[in-house]
């Protein structure tokens, strides 16, 4: 059953609570699950009735707030939910009492995100407690998925203020601009796989108005070059595409209150590259027993697609394996 409910404030309360261009209200109509409209110093809420009466006690929570703190944050009103809502707390909390739990709350109503391998979830427990952390392996084993679901998470929880993804968009020998189309139609197919993850685990309009919002932004990765990326969740995809000089690049984007994770599979170097000039490669020598990095490290035995495609891995090493050490493959059997 669907509740309309009103709250006054005052004209300090209401610029307050909403945030800069209302960016705290979308977060609770996010948090609460219903509907938030501003009318003037009226803010009216439509949904659920369980949901209405809570956001309303949360609202008034954040007015006493108000009184000594000038500015919110998502961490504050998260913090305020938590304080109040002891019934409620495992929704309102996702991660912060799960701190060694390996599954992941994503709050939309979509799912709850498990690891389905020893490899997955020490994936999991690298991102929440290393600033940089990298995914090898290959491909299927949710090393983007569970990273940008991370992602989400934390954003969610009011621990990065943005979550950006990005990928090298020179694959296959192809240049952006011989593409027709303009930027986005461009580099979108490039992209994909990741727009492939988000909509798997949010819905469709908590993601436009994340994106209209700046919380969540996909580029290529030359679009990186020149900025410092402060309180974001940065997902670099594909990494083993990314020349020595990218991937420098993309590390010394990081600024204050950022993390990091770097997916790829040294086996699937599409550009013209070598495993000799791949910044995949060469950042696990560089980097190599530095404090605040993971490297966690996938194979076969992670691939969570069908299930050919596990056995399809395992041929195409064998027969690397082979042509490395000489020994001739065999040969298909002949026609009758």
């Amino acid at each position: 059953m669907s509740l309309l409910r009103e709250i006054y404030l005052t004209n300090e309360e209401a610029q307050i609570i909403s945030g800069i261009r209302d960016i705290n209200l979308e977060y609770i109509e996010e948090l609460m699950e219903v509907e938030i409209f501003a009318r003037g110093n009226i803010l009216k809420i439509k949904g659920p009735d369980r949901n209405v009466e809570q956001t309303i006690e949360l609202l008034e929570n954040l007015k006493n707030l108000t009184r000594h703190k000038k500015n919110l944050t998502r961490s504050d009103i998260l913090k305020v939910f938590k304080d109040y809502s002891k019934e409620d707390e495992e929704k309102a909390t996702p991660s912060i009492s799960r701190e060694e739990s390996s599954a992941i709350l994503v709050d939309s109503r979509r799912k709850t995100i498990v690891p389905r391998s020893p490899a997955q979830k020490k994936y999991i427990m690298a991102i929440r407690n290393y600033d940089l952390v990298m995914g090898i392996g290959p491909a299927g084993t949710g090393k983007t998925y569970l990273a940008v679901a991370c992602g989400i998470e934390m954003v969610k929880q009011g621990k990065f203020q943005k979550i950006v993804l990005t990928r090298p968009a020179l694959e296959a020998g192809e240049r952006l601009g011989f593409l027709p189309g303009d930027l986005e139609e461009k580099i979108k197919p490039y992209l994909q796989p990741i727009y492939d993850s988000i909509y798997d685990i949010m819905r469709y309009e908590e993601i436009r108005r994340w994106t209209e919002r700046r919380i969540l932004e996909i580029v290529p990765l030359a679009y990186m070059r020149g900025r410092t990326l402060s309180d974001s969740f940065i997902i670099l995809d594909e990494a083993q595409n990314t020349t020595l000089e990218q991937m420098k690049m993309f590390l010394t984007r990081l600024g204050i209150n950022s993390k990091a994770v770097i997916t790829g599979d040294i086996t699937q170097i599409d550009t013209p590259l070598s495993a000799q000039t791949s910044g995949l490669v060469e950042i696990q020598k560089v980097l190599h027993g530095i404090s605040g990095i993971k490297f966690v490290y996938f194979s076969h035995r992670d691939v969570v697609r069908h299930s050919l495609v596990k056995k399809i891995i395992n041929a195409y090493s064998r027969y690397e394996n082979k042509k490395i050490s000489g020994i001739p493959s065999k040969k298909p059997p002949a026609k009758s």
